[in-house]
């Protein structure tokens, strides 16, 4: 993936990860035994774009061990999550969709906002601790503001550095749990440390670890010695900021000393690992500099075109899975609740269940390629500060993809197999098409009570008024 000519030790080492890959696949396919109760990682990055990783094409940034591990497991090519980071952790906590939780972003104008997710959801940390695994978080929360960190409430027994963001990557972080650290020290390393003490403390019992990172958020923070690195690369296309190049080899490494962790505690067989991301990528300016691209997608973090909301997703399932393949069937942040449940087998409450909005995929995991017959949505009705476009909801079926705008009202129309830039509105061309969908959306809006979104200009108006 490299931009410049690779040398005979780049060919090399090539064939030697190809040959791990392969023999890892040999040793760790399909046909091995099935855990009735694996352990459960989560691995969540923040804010990492769906053309960041070498295996998706990135042509600039180096994910040797995100590739690797790609080779290893199922890759999803339609995966999708929320707009933005809140209503993703959200729905990956609840199995609900964020429109019907009311957290479709942080702070926002547009609809009145729940900023605490409610102590009666049951989560799916909690469902897991019933089940009797041991449970732990890693990172950014962002559904509460615990006391000291602390979310036993909401099934997690162990709780670092938690919090709803970070002013720094590299030490002092000021978070909770790790006030004390090294000067240097860099913030994806440290929660990945946490993470790999904690399964080894663990390791007799089924545990399930969020490791929800911070990178690669803002503010960009790079090591110091990355971060020169990167600044003697060329670039390759609109992938060009090597402080975002530096991070992301960051989050990278991170990744790798995860998987080398389980492999020397001897629980590779033991172990589903699933990595994705919170929302796309940040393909705009931030003070005054370029973050990545998203190209050839459309649109960015805040969005509903595929640059904001289609993410990676690789699943390794031991016994399950098999290597190397790839899935194009769309699935969404909702159905990770169901699937990790069916996974750990853990039976979902009858009541809980039934206000879920998620599916299980777990039949395509196991290699059932049929299609699941039913539609995707999103819902975005706010105003953002630094961007647009502006309030929007949207629904995929099929290959088939709808975008409502609110505020000024139009409809957008897509094909996306043949159209993944999203550049072709099909909408003018067919009205009939476009205003049925748009009559599924608004029912689906209906039954999850989506709130519709106010203008700022004319929420402060009423209240002059008052």
């Amino acid at each position: 993936m490299n931009a410049h000519p690779k040398t005979k030790t780049d060919l090399l080492l090539g064939a030697v990860l190809a040959g791990s890959a392969l023999m890892w696949a040999t040793l760790h396919a399909a046909d091995a035994p099935v855990i009735a109760k694996p352990n459960i990682v989560f691995i969540l990055a923040d804010d990492l774009g769906y053309m960041d990783l070498g295996c998706h094409g990135s042509k600039y940034y180096e994910t040797p061990n995100i590739d690797r591990f790609a080779a290893q497991a199922m890759r999803f090519t339609d995966a999708y999550s929320a707009p933005v980071c809140a209503p993703t952790r959200a729905a990956l906590m609840t199995g609900k969709s964020a429109a019907r939780l009311r957290r479709t972003c942080v702070r926002l104008p547009g609809v009145p906002l729940v900023h605490t997710l409610p102590l009666s959801e049951y989560t799916l940390a909690e469902l897991l601790r019933d089940r009797g695994y041991r449970t732990a978080i890693f990172g950014k929360w962002q559904l509460s503001k615990p006391a000291r960190g602390q979310l036993q409430d909401y099934g997690f027994e162990t709780c670092v550095g938690v919090s709803g963001g970070t002013g720094s990557h590299i030490f002092p972080y000021r978070l909770p749990g790790l006030e004390q650290g090294n000067a240097g020290e860099y913030l994806a390393d440290r929660l990945t440390a946490e993470a790999c003490r904690f399964m080894e403390e663990k390791k007799s019992r089924p545990f399930f670890v969020y490791l929800s990172h911070y990178a690669v958020h803002t503010p960009l923070q790079a090591k110091p010695e990355l971060l020169e690195k990167w600044q003697k690369k060329p670039v390759s296309g609109g992938q060009n900021n090597p402080t975002y190049a530096a991070m992301v080899e960051s989050l990278d490494d991170s990744i790798g000393q995860l998987l080398h962790k389980i492999e020397e505690l001897g629980l590779t067989d033991r172990t589903v690992l699933v990595f994705t991301s919170d929302n796309g990528g940040l393909d705009h300016y931030f003070n005054n500099v370029h973050v990545t691209s998203n190209a050839p997608l459309r649109g960015e973090k805040g969005m509903v075109y595929e640059g904001g909301i289609r993410v990676p997703l690789l699943v390794r399932w031991p016994g399950v899975t098999r290597a190397g393949t790839t899935g194009n069937v769309p699935v969404a942040v909702e159905d990770y609740y169901p699937t990790i449940a069916e996974i750990a087998g853990a039976t979902i409450p009858p009541e809980v269940r039934e206000k879920q909005d998620g599916t299980s995929f777990a039949a395509l995991l196991r290699g059932n390629s049929t299609a699941r017959d039913r539609a995707l949505y999103w819902h975005y009705p706010h105003y953002h500060d630094r961007f647009p476009p502006d309030p929007a909801g949207a629904i995929r079926e099929g290959d088939w993809k709808l975008i409502e705008f609110f505020d000024p009202w139009r409809l957008e129309l897509y094909h996306l197999t043949e159209d993944i830039g999203e550049n072709n509105n099909l909408a003018a061309k067919m009205p009939d098409k476009a205003q049925a969908m748009q009559k599924k959306l608004a029912a689906w809006r209906e039954r999850v009570g989506a709130q519709m979104p106010v203008p700022p200009t004319a929420t402060k108006k009423k209240k002059r008024e008052q």
